[in-house]
Formats: structure tokens, sequence, C-alpha cells
């Protein structure tokens, strides 16, 4: 099989739609993972009874098993127990809980990272509960761990593929579906891939960038 320039042409909108679905479920993931995984860092460092067991376990969970696994189970149990959503939705929501795991790590890296002066200081003043993690904990820390959270995002963007086994029609899956039904792979394939490059380099560029910005401005 040969390269089609003029094929590649005319299924090229139809794969950047499904670039929009993908990016679209980037960003909407990508946020439902930094609240969700920030609440599980804070009460783990709180170390609230029961509570805190409950997210270490929830931690665990969730990264000891596969993603591809958690869509399933979302997408084909959940209905059973009365909890319909679109394929969209439940994509999205898989993807958020998924690296909330992640992220919360990466928060309670950042957070033991303040220095323990800063914590001293606030029991000093007797600052209450809310400003000193909204206003001195948390700033210092989220600051430190900015690239590492610019790195799952781009990682986000490409596990969202995951997502067509579950009938999500981003980007993977609008080039299988274009390949299905007319028997050719080759241009809508490497369409894929080279916009995913398109997109996942310049993010990666950025990334780099902010990371030896904040580095050297410490």
């Amino acid at each position: 099989m040969t390269w089609d320039t003029e094929y590649a042409l005319s299924i090229l909108p139809r794969l950047l739609r499904g670039l929009l679905v993908t990016i679209e479920a980037t960003f909407a993931g990508i946020a439902i993972a930094l609240v969700l995984g920030l609440i599980v860092a804070v009460i783990r460092y709180l170390r609230i009874p029961i509570v805190s067991h409950l997210f270490t376990f929830y931690v665990s969970f969730v990264r000891g098993t596969p993603l591809l696994v958690q869509a399933f189970a979302a997408f084909f149990i959940l209905p059973d127990y009365g909890i319909t959503m679109s394929a969209l939705l439940t994509g999205i929501l898989v993807v958020g809980v998924n690296y909330s795991a992640y992220t919360a790590e990466v928060y309670r890296a950042g957070i033991e990272d303040v220095d323990k002066g800063q914590w001293e200081a606030t029991t000093a003043l007797s600052l209450p509960g809310r400003p000193t993690w909204t206003r001195i904990i948390l700033p210092q820390a989220v600051r430190k761990i900015i690239p590492v959270l610019g790195n799952y995002w781009i990682q986000m963007f490409k596990d969202v593929a995951i997502l067509s086994a579950i009938t999500v029609s981003e980007l993977l899956y609008t080039a299988q579906t274009i390949g299905s039904s007319d028997y050719r792979y080759l241009e809508p394939l490497t369409l894929v891939g080279l916009l995913y490059l398109a997109v996942s380099y310049p993010a990666a560029i950025i990334v780099r960038r902010l990371e030896r910005r904040l580095a050297f401005s410490r």
C-alpha cells in the first residue's frame, strides 16, 4: 500500500475533530486530577483518622490497576447499578480519577518539601488553618511541582487514546473508524502520530522552559 496524499487530506478534517475531542478530554481530565489530587494529598498529610487511611488505599488501588481496566469497569459495570453516562463523560472521569492518584503523590511531595520553618512561623503567628494552607504552604508547594504536573498533563493527552476502547470518539478512535470503513490504515494512523506529535512536542518544550525558569527564580 502506497501513501495517497489526496486521501490523507480528505480525512484530515475528521481527524482534527477527533483531536479536538482528545484535547477537551485532556483539559477536563487534568482539571479533575488537579483538584481531586490536592484534596487527597492535604487530607493524607493531615492524617485525619479513617479518612486518611481510605485515601491511602484509594491512591494505592488506582495506581495499582491499569487505566484500561478502570475504563472498562466504569463503562460496562456502572450502568448495571443505574449509573449511566456518555462514553466521553465516563472517559473524562476515569482519566481524571486515575491521574488524581498520581497528582496526589506529587502534591504530597511538594507539601513535605516546604521548609519546616514555614510551619513553625505559622504556628508562632497563630494563623488559622485555611490561610496557612492557601497563602503560605500551597503556593510554595505548587511552585515546586508545576513542571511535574505539566508532564502528567502531556502524558494524559496521550493516554486519552486508551478511551477509544470504550468508543470515545477521540483521535485514535476516529482513525480506527476511518481505517475499518475504507480499508486503509496507513494514512489515518500516520496522521494520528503526526497530530499527537504536533501537540505534545510544543507542550513538552513549554514545560521544560517553565521548569528552567522556576529553577532559576528560586
